[in-house]
């Protein structure tokens, strides 16, 4: 019985990161790689099946700040402002990804390489805190496609 409950502990231990605490789940948090001292990504979806919450901030220790902000364009120009939160409900998913809302790694304190992980503790107006594991995804074509025009991107 005893190597089952450590087997079952490392399979969990492995598998895509998971987090969820007071009815709210973090799910599929990745970001792209970065150089250190520059700006990191992260992108996640938060899912509640108990009352409405509202995620207010984060922190990680491989960053001095983690910010909050939205991208949208209008009228064909892209902006990106902070945000004081994002809305979670039952039936209404929080998604963080390329496009919208997403976190902002300020003054990394080292490279994000492909296929390296780092804690994230999400910030939530009634649940508290939550700490997930972020993936760092291989930046790939695709994910170019994502980053185009975020030179000509204004940041309020």
């Amino acid at each position: 019985m005893r190597r089952f409950a450590c087997l079952a502990a490392t399979l969990l231990a492995a598998s895509p990161a998971l987090a969820q605490t007071n009815g709210l789940e973090v799910a599929h948090a990745w970001s792209r790689p970065a150089a250190a001292g520059r700006v990191g990504v992260v992108y996640l979806t938060v899912t509640d099946s108990g009352t409405p919450d509202r995620l207010t901030g984060a922190s990680s220790p491989v960053a001095e700040k983690a910010e909050l902000h939205q991208s949208a364009t209008v009228n064909g120009v892209a902006t990106m402002r902070p945000v004081d939160g994002v809305p979670v409900a039952p039936g209404a998913p929080a998604v963080l990804g390329p496009g919208g809302y997403h976190l902002m790694l300020r003054g990394l304190k080292r490279p994000l390489a492909a296929g390296q992980s780092f804690p994230l503790t999400l910030n939530f107006a009634k649940a508290g805190t939550l700490t997930t594991t972020v993936t760092v995804a291989p930046f790939s074509a695709a994910a170019a496609g994502d980053m185009n025009g975020m030179g000509a991107m204004h940041h309020r």
